[in-house]
């Protein structure tokens, strides 16, 4: 991938994770450019297939597409910030990202979004003054 797709990706995200909406400014470590569509499914490196993602989501989502919604136990699509409006499928419950459709509670549980660490970091960036609606 050329810098200026990487910065396309990047400056479209806002700088923020597209799955769990942490802003990398506030980490140290770089966050990845994520196939939506693995290339092991024939996702290609195109922008359209590719999301900004932390290392927690984009290690979790791996090549899934995929996910059991928790509510239901249905196998439902992941949600895809390409395709999808991250607030029709998701909500905040203070520092809880909250599943709104099967999509939502699919993905954040396979995503592992409100594991205890991840719900201290966004605990800790509220804190420091971060609204997570307001980026």
């Amino acid at each position: 991938m050329d810098d200026a797709l990487r910065t396309l990706v990047r400056t479209r995200a806002k700088e923020r994770c597209e799955y769990c909406r942490v802003p990398q400014r506030l980490f140290e470590y770089a966050f990845h450019l994520e196939h939506v569509t693995a290339r092991q499914h024939g996702g290609l490196s195109v922008a359209e297939n590719l999301a900004f993602a932390c290392d927690r989501c984009n290690f979790h989502k791996g090549t899934n597409l995929s996910a059991v919604d928790p509510l239901t136990g249905q196998i439902v699509l992941l949600f895809h910030p390409r395709t999808q409006v991250w607030s029709e499928h998701f909500a905040w419950s203070n520092a809880e990202i909250v599943g709104e459709t099967p999509q939502g509670r699919a993905t954040a549980a396979l995503l592992q979004m409100n594991a205890v660490r991840r719900l201290q970091i966004r605990t800790s960036l509220i804190v420091r003054g971060w609204r997570p609606d307001a980026e």
